[in-house]
């Protein structure tokens, strides 16, 4: 039990260090290809915030996803 446990806690750490850094990296990027192709006004921020959004929720989803396969191995 305390195994299931235990995975569990990892993934659910690695989708949210995967969270952070792809929103991290989402931002900055997003705010790059906003100022890059001259966005007007408040479509900046939505589009930084989508950009945002959607790069921690992919990287978050891989990095939860990679924790799942490597909890699953025994060294």
């Amino acid at each position: 039990m305390a195994r299931t446990d235990s995975c569990l806690a990892r993934v659910g750490a690695g989708a949210a260090i995967g969270g952070a850094v792809g929103g991290a990296v989402g931002a900055c990027y997003g705010t790059f290809e906003a100022f890059r192709y001259k966005i007007p006004g408040l479509l900046k921020i939505r589009y930084i915030g989508q950009t945002t959004v959607g790069s921690a929720a992919i990287f978050g989803l891989f990095l939860g996803a990679g924790s799942l396969i490597h909890c699953g191995k025994s060294y």
